[in-house]
């Protein structure tokens, strides 16, 4: 018998027979990890397993690539401090479902991990939305794929990087962007310390962030963006998941 315990994040949490659950988490070792939870269906388990929660997590299971079993304390409800909040807690349930599906399982992470923690305790402050974006985008170069927001890409003015190429990830300056803008997308100033953030740059962070996701990641499983990653982004008008082209000639 194999056995360890470790932190764990809930990601999701299926029915399994009759009283089972599946139970999905995030450690900082072990990356995402599922576990079998008898009686996880019941109505007290039911308010422990909820998306975002931290628990703290022992699986046993007879062979290491077995599903195993979970038994779970709970550490830190953060789910029910949001209930009535619903745009945090959306963020939340985003979150929870982009690293279920984006990253690999039983593969560490421990970047993601500690920036979920951090995502989940920005959730009281009054600027967590801006918070959300930038982790997005954190776990976006944690699986490889971050963005360079640093300097223009085009050779222009690095005081006014204002959009960033669809096809690169490379920042672009307003006045080397003039002639493509419109198959760029725009880059939120509050990103490179040069806005307050608010609404709007929310709604251009997530636009920036989802194309990316979902191009760079979950493209390659043949999957859209997890639906409530799209709710999330409606409570933000403007905001899309799939927007800007990489057409015509490139930056």
């Amino acid at each position: 018998m194999i056995e360890w315990r470790d932190d764990g994040i809930v990601l999701s949490a299926r029915p399994h027979g009759e009283t089972a659950s599946v139970v999905h988490v995030l450690t900082p070792e072990r990356g995402r990890h599922a576990g079998l939870v008898q009686g996880g269906q019941g109505r007290k388990a039911r308010a422990i397993y909820q998306p975002g929660n931290l628990l703290t997590v022992t699986w046993s299971g007879r062979l290491a690539d077995n599903l195993g079993s979970f038994k779970c304390e709970l550490g830190t409800s953060y789910a029910a401090r949001f209930l009535d909040s619903p745009k945090r807690l959306c963020a939340l349930t985003a979150a929870a479902a982009i690293c279920e599906r984006a990253l690999p399982e039983r593969e560490a992470h421990p970047a993601c991990y500690h920036g979920f923690i951090a995502l989940l305790d920005s959730l009281e402050g009054d600027h967590w939305a801006e918070v959300y974006v930038r982790w997005e985008l954190g776990l976006l170069a944690d699986l490889g794929f971050g963005l360079d927001l640093s300097q223009c890409a085009a050779g222009g003015d690095n005081d006014q990087l204002a959009y960033v190429s669809p096809r690169t990830g490379r920042a672009v300056s307003l006045a080397a962007g003039e002639p493509y803008r419109e198959k760029l997308l725009l880059l939120p100033p509050f990103l490179i310390g040069r806005g307050g953030g608010g609404p709007d740059e929310v709604a251009q962070g997530l636009q920036l962030s989802g194309h990316f996701l979902a191009r760079s990641v979950f493209h390659l499983q043949d999957r859209p963006l997890p639906p409530a990653r799209e709710r999330l982004a409606g409570l933000f008008p403007g905001a899309s998941g799939a927007s800007g082209s990489s057409g015509g000639q490139a930056i």
